[in-house]
């Protein structure tokens, strides 16, 4: 049997855990379409993070959240995070790696993830699977409840 406390510790630890693997996964796409295509910073961000954002949003919801509820909606509501996310980030971008500023885009991209871990964690636990945490059957059963029994 699993406290409340302790189950919501394990689901942020795989939150964090699927978390890093996205983001290798865009740091690995992002330094390819940089390095070896030469894209420019803000296609090659875009584009690294689409594909994070498909392997994260996999893999919390059915590890992480154990949520059953219905994928469309719930990638429906993931888009319209990304919707205001990934303009600001992309411009944000481009601003910060720009002429005029100039940061180096890695540090840049750091930082971005970082401000994307926080706010996704709060936006998915909250808004795209806070009524359905634990309601698909592949739950293990030491991360159970009394309850969930």
């Amino acid at each position: 049997m699993m406290s409340e406390k302790k189950k919501e510790l394990i689901r942020t630890l795989k939150f964090v855990l699927f978390s890093i693997s996205a983001g290798v996964i865009q740091v690995v796409s992002f330094t390819l379409m940089e390095e070896v295509l030469h894209l420019v910073h803000w296609l090659s961000y875009l584009v690294a993070l689409i594909l994070s954002v498909v392997w994260n949003f996999t893999l919390n919801r059915k590890y992480t959240f154990h949520s059953a509820n219905n994928v469309p909606i719930a990638m429906f509501k993931v888009a319209l995070f990304y919707l205001v996310f990934t303009p600001l980030s992309t411009w944000w971008t481009a601003v910060l790696t720009g002429e005029v500023i100039a940061w180096n885009e890695y540090l840049v991209l750091i930082l971005t993830m970082l401000v994307n871990f926080v706010t996704e964690y709060l936006y998915d636990r909250i808004i795209v699977f806070g009524g359905s945490i634990d309601t698909a059957k592949n739950i293990p059963a030491d991360e159970m409840t009394v309850e969930e029994r």
